[in-house]
């Protein structure tokens, strides 16, 4: 049974899909491909359909992800087939589990940066849309800390399943 892991931003253009893509990379590299399905949406639909904002595409392919994209709004019909929701920052948490259909589906909600063991009390990720390059490089900066603690907990998960 494949585990479902969803990313959520705001616009689905700039953190989510950087994590998304980041995230993806770490499941391939660990070998869990087969068994962990990767993919991120926004909390609005403003962008739905386009790529990835072009500075989000450069900093990815610039550190050898993959920058394949199309925006998206997340739904809340969604929460029955995913496993974790991963928000990007608290106003997308606060969002999301607001959507939930279910205490159960609100549980699924986490903040990215809670999987990273050096993150301070702060665990936003910041939107870098209305900054330079530099912000999008602190956002994979990120995104990068978290992503083993999440593959962690993922992989705990799927080996459970499998037990």
């Amino acid at each position: 049974m494949t585990y479902r892991v969803c990313f959520v931003c705001t616009g689905n253009i700039c953190r989510s899909p950087m994590a998304e893509s980041v995230f993806r990379a770490h499941v391939a590299e660990a070998g869990l491909d087969d068994l962990v399905e990767v993919d991120s949406a926004g909390t609005g639909g403003w962008h739905e359909g386009d790529a990835a904002d072009p500075r989000t595409v450069a900093v990815l392919e610039d550190n050898g992800y993959d920058s394949v994209h199309t925006a998206r709004q997340f739904q809340p019909s969604w929460f029955s087939r995913l496993d974790l929701v991963i928000a990007l920052d608290a106003g997308h948490l606060k969002a999301l589990r607001r959507l939930a259909p279910t205490p159960k589906d609100a549980a699924k909600v986490r903040l990215l940066r809670s999987y990273d063991p050096a993150a301070d009390d702060n665990l936003d990720v910041p939107d870098p849309y209305y900054g330079g390059m530099d912000g999008f490089e602190e956002c994979l900066e990120m995104v990068e800390a978290a992503s083993p603690g999440l593959l962690a907990e993922v992989r705990e998960q799927v080996e459970g399943r499998a037990a």
